[in-house]
């Protein structure tokens, strides 16, 4: 049988906005050059690939970028838990658990007017190394921000799932890009993988893969280290859902909901969530080698 794919827009309520993504259901004999490959040729931000799906609460996941597998991401989870429950139907809430390369993730979905709403939690977060005084200058200056934009909290590494390195800015997010060739070098001195810029007072981010190409849609394996950096500095309550904004800059705007629980200095889960809406259902004729 032809493997079959289902395109869905994440952190959406209505269909070509958010973040696009193709989601496979039943894909347990490709390889990972195909996945790869599959990936590349249908162009989405990301695409899932999903085995175990016969009617279980326990799925296997493994998740492509256009450059390679990731070990976690948001927003093809979200995606691919809705296209689960709107094969398996029922109108009651339903939970599964994701088994990623890097963790295991649990999702709960439910219907809405307009399609589905899931949400994950992503656990506890980690937060990790702070870049010194003096290197805030060049971390800003690589991505395009003057010193003056930077807003006086620090710049962190945080993990949920993937490190980023959130960075904070009160001013300048329409101009931020990156602008250096070794963005990856530079974020990797820190021991993180990826940057988010984010404005604090708008609750609004961007990001961008390090060759600073492509700009991601809405992130959400970010939104939690998000979420878990502004309840720690206290400029969110913990215990209570926010809206966090991303993609107004690709003519894609998404709506992420972030809700940290615990207190600042223990947070125990960081749940992220979105609307997904369904687009269209595809089939490939044909199989990379």
């Amino acid at each position: 049988m032809p493997p079959h794919y289902r395109h869905v827009d994440v952190f959406a309520g209505t269909a070509f906005t958010g973040n696009s993504l193709a989601v496979f259901p039943d894909a347990p004999d490709l390889s990972t050059g195909q996945m790869l490959a599959i990936t590349q040729e249908l162009r989405h931000f990301e695409t899932i690939f999903l085995s175990g799906t016969d009617g279980g609460r326990d799925v296997t996941a493994r998740v492509f970028d256009l450059f390679e597998e990731l070990d976690f991401a948001g927003h093809p989870v979200l995606g691919a838990a809705a296209v689960l429950h709107e094969r398996h139907g029922g109108p009651d809430p339903q939970r599964r658990t994701f088994r990623l390369a890097a963790r295991t993730v649990e999702v709960t979905t439910r219907r809405t007017a307009t399609g589905y709403h899931a949400e994950l939690d992503q656990g506890a977060p980690e937060f990790l190394a702070t870049v010194l005084a003096h290197d805030r200058a060049e971390v800003a200056a690589a991505l395009n921000l003057p010193l003056t934009a930077l807003a006086d909290l620090p710049l962190r590494v945080v993990s949920t799932g993937l490190r980023y390195l959130v960075v904070p800015v009160v001013s300048g997010l329409a101009g931020a890009r990156i602008v250096r060739s070794d963005f990856a070098e530079l974020v990797g001195r820190y021991g993180a993988q990826f940057a988010y810029v984010l404005d604090v007072r708008a609750l609004e981010g961007r990001h961008w893969n390090n060759d600073g190409v492509l700009e991601d849609v809405a992130t959400g394996s970010a939104a939690g280290c998000v979420g878990a950096y502004l309840a720690r500095h206290r400029v969110v309550p913990t215990g209570e859902e926010f809206a966090l904004r991303q993609g107004r800059f690709t003519g894609r705007p998404s709506r992420l909901a972030v809700r940290p629980q615990g207190s600042p200095d223990a947070l125990y889960n960081i749940r992220v969530g979105g609307d997904v809406t369904m687009v269209a259902r595809g089939t490939l004729d044909t199989l990379p080698e």
